[in-house]
């Protein structure tokens, strides 16, 4: 991280200098937003930004300065993915037929960061209601990589991975629903935390609410952990949301992976593409957390075939998505989404009701799995980060071929997973392995991508 520019510092060292008054809340806002509108203009990661955020930093100073911090997050700047509410602001969901009249209440992940006293300053871009991975929208246009502007950053979450990686603040917001964390930290090369289902409430409930989780997007597993601390809390709104718990997920972080049993999964329910620098960045990691002390081994989950139950739950919730605006206005929606819900509009209820029975025979597979291998390694994404203005082509061949087919499945079984940078590949673009564990064990799947990241360190992109 760099000494003199503020922004760049993780969410622990800024924490460290207010608590030493060497730094405050003030200037590392100021430093991230003088960052933002120099480098934003030719990356697009903002649908919005925040002007009340520089009175509550002020309000932060006034509290460090008194020795009454709020929260452990106290004057850190966030940002929000735009399929989450600030109140305040519109929630515009990349889309020209969303509502543009501010929304009055916090979403619950934003209510437990701004306990902690963390300052959202923006809300991020996200593909039109998150229903694909490369990061553009009808409403904002193309997001790009801040590693390579010609590449897309990914998506759903595509402007807070771009956030992330470009240093616009420490901590950001994503959600996922079938990757959308995960490909985007893996394409920009930041740590991207799926938690286990529940264990970050949602509200108001989007089209897949039966997969989808928030979660943190950060340059640090720390950091992520951090983040974590403040997200992770009940919230009656979400009908899913676990009991709170109080544990600090940065307790035993530097525990490490000693006589953990680690399984590679070669298909994740069907022969999934990677290419070589995936299969290098995995093996990559293997060799690291075997050196780690941990036994690695490859394996197969005997997975039911994830693509037949995935693409049944995203078709259908695309088609109802669809089917709520009226046929007058559908035009203005992507023409690959239409193109979906088309698709699957003729899908009957049994054969929908078949696809959640195979999504708790995979979640039952991966139990079992776990009860002998305590990680599971992968591949976060096929391929390294696509053009930003590629043709899709056929969305559906396309989600389990160039976007999703490593990540899916763990939506599907409702278990944390997390996306951890591994290096670079030839051409520069960042490369990134997946680690999975059981459900409720976001712990460990923390430890484990501590322990690539201490083995691994990476460096983010330069700019003029």
């Amino acid at each position: 991280m760099s000494a003199t520019d503020a922004a760049l510092m993780t969410a622990e060292e800024m924490l460290g200098h207010f608590a030493r008054r060497s730094l405050s809340p003030v200037e590392v806002l100021q430093a991230v937003t003088e960052r933002v509108a120099r480098h934003n203009p030719s990356l697009n990661a903002f649908a919005v930004l925040a002007p009340q955020a520089l009175a509550a930093a002020g309000e932060s100073e006034a509290r460090w300065r008194a020795g009454r911090p709020l929260g452990i997050l106290d004057g850190v700047p966030v940002t929000v993915k735009d399929l989450l509410d600030l109140a305040g602001h519109p929630t515009r969901r990349g889309s020209r037929l969303s509502d543009p009249a501010p929304v009055a209440e916090d979403a619950p992940s934003v209510v437990g960061l701004k306990a902690e006293g963390a300052i959202p300053f923006g809300k991020t871009t996200t593909t039109e209601f998150g229903w694909k991975s490369p990061g553009d929208c009808p409403l904002h246009g193309i997001t790009r990589n801040p590693w390579n502007p010609l590449h897309t950053p990914g998506g759903s979450s595509a402007g807070a991975g771009a956030a992330a990686a470009a240093g616009f603040g420490p901590l950001h917001i994503g959600t996922d629903a079938g990757g959308s964390i995960r490909i985007p930290a893996a394409w920009c090369g930041v740590v991207g935390l799926k938690p286990t289902f529940g264990r970050v409430p949602l509200w108001p409930l989007g089209a897949f609410s039966a997969v989808a989780v928030a979660g943190p997007m950060t340059r640090t597993v720390r950091d992520a952990a951090l983040m974590l601390n403040a997200m992770a809390r009940h919230d009656l709104r979400d009908p899913y949301s676990l009991p709170d718990d109080k544990r600090d997920w940065r307790d035993g972080i530097e525990d490490g992976v000693a006589e953990m049993r680690v399984a590679v999964l070669r298909r994740p329910g069907f022969d999934a593409p990677v290419d070589w620098e995936g299969i290098a960045a995995v093996e990559q990691a293997a060799r690291l957390l075997m050196e780690a002390g941990a036994e690695v081994e490859e394996a197969d989950a005997d997975l039911p075939d994830t693509r037949s139950i995935f693409g049944r739950i995203w078709g259908v919730a695309l088609a109802r998505l669809v089917h709520g605006f009226p046929e007058t206005r559908r035009h203005m929606l992507d023409p690959g989404l239409l193109e979906v819900a088309k698709a699957a509009g003729g899908l009957s209820a049994i054969e929908y009701l078949d696809g959640e029975a195979m999504r708790v025979a995979a979640a039952h597979a991966m139990a079992r799995f776990h009860q002998k291998y305590d990680l599971v390694l992968c591949p976060t994404v096929p391929a390294l980060a696509p053009l930003a203005e590629a043709p899709i082509g056929d969305p559906m061949q396309a989600l389990w071929t160039n976007w999703a087919p490593w990540t899916f499945a763990f939506n599907l079984t409702r278990q944390p997973a997390i996306s951890v940078p591994m290096g670079f590949s030839a051409n520069g673009l960042p490369r990134a392995v997946q680690l999975a564990g059981p459900m409720y064990r976001d712990d460990i799947v923390l430890r484990a991508a501590r322990t690539l990241e201490v083995a691994q360190p990476f460096a983010m992109p330069e700019f003029e």
